[in-house]
């Protein structure tokens, strides 16, 4: 793979399937890590659960303050080299991790996993496939997040299994093993970007937008939106169940619910890439934002019955939000400084998603499932402020 993609004969759909891969890996090996390894970690260093959880979400935060620089490096230099440190980084807090017996050594080696985070996850990899195709990266984006769909999927019951068999340290370091020996080779194997003088102007949806809309106002707006998108899919997703039996569902019933979490997602991304990417990403970001509070709605009028409906929306809603964050700043801006401003943009949204499951998890103790109205909410107001930008006709 890597010898075709040198000699820049791999078509878009070999570059999806190397980058989709090495994104998985990075999810599975980092978001998605304490999910599976708080619990083991947290006793064996004799500490609260609650202290891993923390240091994820200062994890998040130092990801998205690195990530307009990130961006900007991107932009200058492509992004293959970016995402093949990201991988030595991600490896060298993996084992700084196995090799943690108290808190110091746990808060560093999630501070290397967040720079790590910053310079490997979604922003970076989008904004790799901005340099390499320039305004037409929007189908690869999609290609991407479906694959790296299915980092849960896969990424925890693998780790489930490898910390029941060797334990936790284990499992870190075979995940950096797999950083080294798979996804490294597969970011190296990336083409090159194309010189900056080469790549393609903004599209059409661009020139309109800036025609008529400041580009400040424009990426406060998205910024805005990204945030609370981000504060709702990270906070109910963590508190799922929780909330899901406070509205009366049996913990059977929350769960089935729940699994069908992640099918929803990767079908509203393969409509994404099918009917849906006929139009401009206004109109997905638009449509995605509402279907949250269509199911609250949903919920509320009929009871634990309507759980999986409430989940099934919820879910496509966060798939077609994670192609909007490389896509529509694509489509509203083009390529040229495409990755600072996707940067600058996420900033916030990581923010939002670092504290999210906290503060819902104190409104669903406080509230019960009025909390979900809260969620519903932020979901509206993110799709008024995409009311307001402009760039909503065909691409």
């Amino acid at each position: 793979m890597r010898l075709l993609m040198s000699r820049g004969t791999a078509g878009p759909l070999t570059v999806v399937i190397a980058l989709g891969t090495a994104q998985t890996i990075a999810w599975a090996s980092s978001y998605y890590l304490p999910a599976i390894l708080a619990a083991p970690i947290a006793g064996d260093l004799g500490l609260a659960p609650t202290y891993v959880f923390g240091a994820l979400s200062g994890a998040l935060v130092i990801s998205g303050l690195i990530g307009p620089r990130v961006g900007h490096a991107i932009d200058t230099f492509g992004g293959r080299s970016m995402l093949a440190v990201s991988n030595l980084v991600f490896a060298a807090g993996l084992l700084l991790l196995s090799a943690a017996y108290g808190i110091a050594v746990l808060i560093a080696a999630w501070i290397l996993l967040g720079i790590g985070m910053g310079m490997g996850l979604y922003e970076a990899a989008f904004a790799t496939l901005a340099r390499i195709y320039g305004a037409n990266a929007r189908r690869t984006i999609t290609g991407i997040t479906l694959i790296a769909g299915f980092a849960s999927t896969l990424g925890w019951p693998l780790t489930t299994w490898l910390a029941t068999e060797y334990g936790w340290r284990a499992a870190c370091q075979l995940w950096a093993v797999i950083h080294i020996s798979l996804a490294l080779p597969l970011n190296l194997a990336l083409p090159r970007a194309a010189p900056l003088h080469q790549e393609a102007g903004p599209s059409t949806g661009a020139s309109q937008q800036s025609g008529g809309q400041s580009e400040t106002f424009a990426m406060i707006l998205l910024a805005y939106m990204f945030a609370a998108a981000s504060f709702v899919s990270s906070g109910v997703s963590a508190i799922l169940p929780t909330m899901l039996v406070a509205f009366g569902a049996t913990p059977a019933q929350a769960l089935l619910a729940g699994a069908l979490v992640g099918p929803a997602q990767v079908g509203a991304r393969l409509l994404e890439a099918g009917w849906l990417g006929r139009f401009h990403p206004l109109l997905s970001a638009r449509l995605a934002m509402l279907m949250n509070p269509i199911g609250v709605l949903a919920l509320v009028a009929g009871g634990p019955l309507l759980a999986p409906l409430f989940t099934v929306l919820y879910g496509a809603g966060n798939g077609i939000i994670t192609i909007a964050r490389g896509t529509l700043p694509l489509a509203l801006f083009g390529p040229v400084g495409f990755g600072r401003r996707v940067g600058m943009i996420s900033l916030p949204s990581r923010a939002t998603g670092a504290f999210a499951p906290l503060a819902l998890g104190l409104m669903v103790e406080h509230l019960g499932s009025s909390a979900l109205w809260i969620g519903a909410l932020a979901s509206v107001s993110a799709f008024f402020a995409l009311l307001l930008l402009r760039g909503d006709q065909t691409t």
